[in-house]
């Protein structure tokens, strides 16, 4: 039984590696600081907690239960809102123009 545990933890671990590296994508820094300021600035500060959080990995070397990876997955999906707000803002700019 205890060999049957030890691989079954070994393939998990694996796992839980392999998408770790998947997911190590980095939130890009490209809102407009001119045309959205408070935008780009939101963007910036997800990308350096992103950055403190990579750190925070590296200095606790212990198991830190897959927490941290999904800190920095969710930070993935705030870049992407904060960069979709802007889209928007931009569309809806150019619609009263016209």
């Amino acid at each position: 039984m205890t060999r049957q545990r030890l691989l079954i933890s070994t393939i998990l671990s694996a796992a839980l590696f392999c998408s770790g590296v998947v997911l190590a994508q980095e939130p890009s820094v490209d809102i407009n600081s001119n045309r959205h300021p408070y935008l780009a600035k939101a963007q910036r500060l997800v990308n350096e907690a992103n950055k403190c959080v990579v750190d925070a990995q590296k200095d606790n070397r212990y198991d830190m239960h897959g927490h941290a990876t999904k800190a920095r997955q969710l930070m993935i999906q705030v870049n992407e809102e904060l960069k979709a707000a802007a889209e928007d803002a931009n569309a809806a700019d150019a619609a009263k123009k016209k």
